[in-house]
């Protein structure tokens, strides 16, 4: 059963998530503050967080690099921020998705869908592939560097990683990868596509202001040059 962990401070929406959750059979813990998210986290071990942003103690963006310094667990934010800033601080210290207050509990359960489909994608078998100084193993989903140590991937992070580097040398559109990595919805988040690709050039690339292998095509996508 999947485990979802809920931090919010509103005891409204931590009741009715809970409820809603739990009637579509996963398993459900619930956190009012980001310490005790943290402490939620580290006791049991969730496999998707859906985190407010507008916390008492700590903000919701250092709970999301609190988190990840240890775990590459999928988190949804679901926060009344609206602004582009706060989406851009959200996604780029390690959020999967953001989800607007007020919300219709379906969209977000479409959300959670999402996210945990992409954690079971099936990976062919397939030669590792090379990017600077990293190996890329898709059999196993892992990166390396070559002295051996793992180099964390969020799921989203692993997910459009994945739909370039199957596909060397060739163009995959921004409408394609938003398509494949968030839904048919997501067409026009191409925001979206420009964090993550950042985020991937800083793990990866040995110079991310002069990428190699993640190759941007203005107006048109990305390529992995292998």
């Amino acid at each position: 059963m999947t485990r979802i962990l809920v931090v919010d401070d509103e005891p409204q929406i931590l009741r009715a998530l809970r409820i809603n959750l739990r009637a579509r059979r996963y398993d459900v813990d619930v956190a009012g503050t980001g310490a005790a998210a943290l402490k939620a986290a580290a006791t049991h071990p969730p496999d998707l967080v859906v985190l407010d942003l507008g916390l008492p103690d700590i903000d919701g963006v250092e709970v999301i690099r609190g988190l990840r310094g240890w775990t590459a667990v999928p988190i949804i934010v679901l926060s009344g921020r609206a602004g582009s800033e706060d989406k851009v601080a959200a996604l780029d210290a390690g959020a999967d998705d953001y989800v607007t207050k007020p919300f219709g509990v379906e969209e977000l359960l479409a959300r959670i869908r999402a996210v945990t489909r992409r954690l079971g994608t099936s990976s062919e078998a397939v030669p590792a592939l090379r990017i600077g100084q990293h190996t890329v193993d898709l059999a196993d989903r892992s990166v390396r560097r070559d002295d051996g140590t793992e180099v964390k991937l969020t799921p989203t992070q692993w997910s459009v990683l994945e739909k370039l580097v199957r596909h060397p040398g060739k163009l995959v559109s921004q409408r394609q990868l938003l398509q494949e990595v968030w839904g048919p919805e997501y067409q026009n988040e191409t925001n979206y596509l420009r964090q993550y690709l950042a985020q991937l050039r800083r793990k990866l690339e040995d110079d991310p202001a002069r990428p190699r292998h993640l190759i941007t095509e203005p107006g048109m996508g990305y390529r992995y040059r292998p």
